[in-house]
C-alpha cells in the first residue's frame, strides 16, 4: 500500500491515494483538482448531486478511463505507470449489474473464475463458497434473470470477490433495492471490511453513508466541498439545537429567565437553545436549570443530518463555502 506523511511527522498506510486529480470532457472540468487519502480497510464515501463526476472519479481509479492529471495510487501501486497491478488488486461493482440473465448463477461464477486465470478446481471451490456467502446456494442452478434486484446484486458482489481483491469499488450498489436488500446489503459490506478490505463507495442514499462510511467526501462542481466523518461534517451546519419542553407554565417562565439566549414557544411551552449537542453544552443546560430549581418534563437534542449537510454543500444558496473544507 501507499504511505503518506502525516504533518506531524508519521506515517499512515493508504489504499487510495490521489493528489490533484482532474478529468474534462471538452469545456467541462468534471473533476478539478481533487485529493483523496482513503486508509487500508475503512468505507469511504464519495456524495453529490447526479452529475459530479462520482462515477467518473470511480472510473478512474479502476482504470477504466484515463485522468488528465493527477498523482494516483491504487493498492500501492501507481495508476498511470502500473495499471495491470491496480486492476489485479481491486473489484468493481457498478450501479447497473455485470450479471448474465442468461445463464445460472454458479455459471456467472465460474465464468468469472475462468477470466481471472482460476483451475477448474480451485474456481469451483471458490464459486462454491461465495454462492454459500452470500446465500445463493438455493438459486445457483437457476437462471439469474429469475433472481430478485437484491439477488442480483448480491451475485454481482460475489462476482467481483472471486479475484480475492483488497480494495472494492461499489459505485451505486444499492440503487434500486428495497429497503430490507439495503440493509442486507449494508452487512455485506460491514463484513467485507471486517475482513480488511477497503471498500470506496458512491451512493445516493445520505443514510447509507452515515451509516456505513468511516470517511465521507462530498463531491460539487468537480472539487470537494467537505470532507470528515458524518459527525464532523454534521457539525459544520448551523441549526444545532435543544428543545426543552414544560408543563408548568411558571416553571416555562423561570427557566426563559435562567437560560437567557432562548427562543420562546409560548403555545407549546417550549425553549429552543442554540446548541451544537455536545455532552458539555446539554450539562451546562441542566446545571443552570438545576442552580435555579428548575425540573424540565422533555428535553430533546436536535442536530443536523447528512440531508442537511448535501443539500447545504451542493445546494444554490450554499450555507457553507465552496471550497474545499477538510475536517480533521
Amino acid at each position: 500500500m501507499s504511505t503518506s506523511v502525516k504533518s506531524d511527522g508519521r506515517t499512515s498506510s493508504a489504499a487510495i491515494s490521489a493528489v490533484g486529480l482532474r478529468k474534462s470532457y471538452g469545456d467541462k472540468a468534471v473533476l478539478d483538482g481533487i485529493d483523496l487519502q482513503i486508509p487500508v480497510g475503512s468505507v469511504f464515501a464519495l456524495l453529490g448531486p447526479n452529475g459530479a463526476g462520482k462515477t467518473t472519479a470511480v472510473k478512474i481509479l479502476s482504470t477504466l478511463i484515463s485522468a488528465d492529471a493527477g498523482e494516483i495510487r491504487v493498492g500501492g501501486h501507481d495508476l498511470a505507470a502500473d495499471p495491470q497491478a491496480v486492476r489485479a488488486a481491486i473489484g468493481v461493482t457498478g450501479q447497473f449489474s455485470a450479471v448474465d440473465g442468461l445463464i445460472t448463477g454458479e455459471e456467472n461464477m465460474l465464468l468469472m473464475a475462468d477470466l481471472h486465470h482460476l483451475s477448474k478446481q480451485e474456481g469451483r471451490r471458490v464459486t462454491a463458497e461465495l454462492l454459500e456467502r452470500f446465500d445463493l446456494v438455493e438459486a445457483a442452478k437457476k437462471p439469474a434473470s429469475s433472481y430478485s434486484g437484491g439477488m442480483k446484486r448480491r451475485l454481482d458482489i460475489a462476482m467481483t470477490l472471486v479475484g480475492n481483491p483488497r480494495i472494492i469499488f461499489l459505485d451505486e450498489p444499492t440503487t434500486g433495492l428495497d429497503p430490507r436488500s439495503r440493509h442486507n446489503m449494508w452487512g455485506i459490506i460491514r463484513g467485507l471490511v471486517s475482513g480488511g478490505v477497503t471498500v470506496f463507495l458512491t451512493t445516493q442514499y445520505l443514510e447509507e453513508a452515515d451509516e456505513l462510511a468511516d470517511r465521507i467526501a462530498v463531491l460539487n462542481d468537480g472539487r470537494i466541498a467537505a470532507e470528515g466523518t458524518a459527525e464532523e461534517l454534521k457539525r459544520l451546519i448551523p441549526g444545532g439545537h435543544v428543545r426543552i419542553r414544560f408543563t408548568d407554565p411558571v416553571a416555562y417562565q423561570s427557566a426563559a429567565a435562567a437560560l437567557g439566549d432562548v427562543t420562546t414557544d409560548d403555545e407549546a411551552l417550549a425553549l429552543q437553545i442554540p446548541s451544537d449537542g455536545t455532552q458539555r453544552e446539554l450539562r451546562s443546560i441542566l446545571d443552570r436549570l438545576d442552580s435555579a430549581g428548575i425540573e424540565a418534563d422533555e428535553l430533546t437534542v436536535h442536530t443536523p443530518d447528512l440531508d442537511d449537510v448535501f443539500f447545504a454543500l451542493t445546494g444554490p444558496a450554499n450555507v457553507i463555502s465552496q471550497t474545499k473544507e477538510t475536517v480533521r
